[in-house]
């Protein structure tokens, strides 16, 4: 290994060790769902190389554990992954000289965490694109990681021990929570719910949820939008 690349990785690691270290304790606790569910501990590190989307992973194996149909699983995480777009699109600014087969590479790797840090030191002008690049693997190591080890220790802890069966409805209520910076945004998360209960009486299946979330989206924006015709109103 000569010594750029060495740098690279060693800054790169200097960098994301927190996102690493916040990783760890979350990627356990989805191993050991996971195992509950049903996965081996190789279906779960492969689940985590493959889909790397903390969210999505929790939800899926939620609805995997449901009984939920493959195409309403498909079709929630891709909607809870449609941020990856902005965040992709936002970086691609600092990348315009990279080739697609780098993009592809640094795209795939993209999460909420590596994007905040990556975001802030292109920023700065103190970033290229190879330490950008080892933020995101460094962190997918981590996070595939401490899942295959949570799925290999879940056979270890009975079902329900430490409140880990709580840990999705808990890890969501927390994103909520953070993502209620104004009136819009509380009216649009209590109308999900209202149409998530709703539409869950007349419509069987899991695809409840994503129809819920997409017309209290659209609600949203369109609400956001007459707002900020009005002077004066904070939204």
């Amino acid at each position: 290994m000569n010594t750029r690349i060495r740098f690279i990785l060693l800054e790169g690691l200097r960098t994301s060790w927190p996102i690493c270290m916040g990783y760890f304790p979350i990627g356990l606790a989805f191993g050991v769902l996971g195992q509950k569910a049903g996965l081996n501990p190789f279906q779960i590190g492969m689940m985590s190389l493959l889909v790397f989307a903390g969210s999505s992973q929790f939800i899926a194996v939620s609805m995997l554990s449901s009984g939920a149909e493959v195409m309403s699983i498909a079709m929630t995480t891709f909607v809870i992954n449609l941020r990856h777009f902005l965040m992709s699109s936002s970086l691609v600014v600092y990348l315009q000289q990279a080739g697609w087969k780098f993009l592809s590479a640094f795209a795939y790797g993209i999460t909420d965490e590596s994007f905040a840090v990556n975001m802030t030191r292109f920023r700065a002008n103190e970033w290229g694109k190879y330490r950008a690049l080892a933020v995101n693997q460094w962190a997918n190591a981590a996070w595939v990681a401490s899942t295959v080890i949570g799925g290999m220790g879940g056979e270890f802890i009975p079902a329900g021990s430490f409140g880990i069966d709580y840990a999705l409805s808990a890890m969501f209520i927390a994103l909520l929570v953070f993502q209620l910076r104004g009136r819009i945004y509380v009216m649009t998360a209590l109308l999900a719910g209202v149409l998530a209960v709703a539409l869950a009486l007349l419509i069987p299946g899991n695809s409840y949820v994503v129809l819920a979330s997409l017309l209290a989206a659209t609600a949203g924006f369109a609400l956001k939008k007459y707002a900020q015709k009005k002077k004066g109103i904070h939204v």
